[in-house]
């Protein structure tokens, strides 16, 4: 959580009822809490899973961080991101006014990430 860091970020993916779905998400949340240690890195999910987006505000917003920045890790803008997640922030930004929230685009659709889901493809066949 915040532990008192000023700027977060929510890693936020669907969710599954098996738990071991989310393992890759929890490895990525590892990763970049150890390349960003001065910031508080979360995870949340939309559904079935725990704790869900507005819980994970809540519990950084009672850590102290001011600013939180969501990066949807879904592989594009569908429509959880274009419909569900919109109404999940205006619920979040209405039970804490006093913060501010960067919304990124779904991780998907970053070119660093398709080159490099290319270069694992092409891998695949050598």
């Amino acid at each position: 959580m915040a532990n008192g860091k000023q700027r977060a970020m929510i890693l936020f993916a669907h969710g599954a009822r098996d738990p071991q779905w989310a393992m890759p998400f929890r490895r990525l949340q590892e990763i970049v809490q150890g390349r960003a240690p001065d910031m508080a890195v979360s995870l949340a999910f939309l559904e079935l899973m725990s704790p869900r987006l507005p819980e994970a505000v809540s519990a950084l917003a009672a850590e102290g961080a001011q600013e939180v920045t969501i990066v949807p890790v879904f592989l594009g803008q569908g429509g959880h991101v274009l419909r569900d997640l919109p109404a999940l922030i205006d619920e979040v930004k209405n039970a804490h006014p006093h913060m501010r929230f960067k919304i990124v685009d779904a991780v998907g659709e970053a070119a660093d990430v398709l080159n490099a889901m290319a270069s694992y493809c092409l891998d695949a066949v050598r």
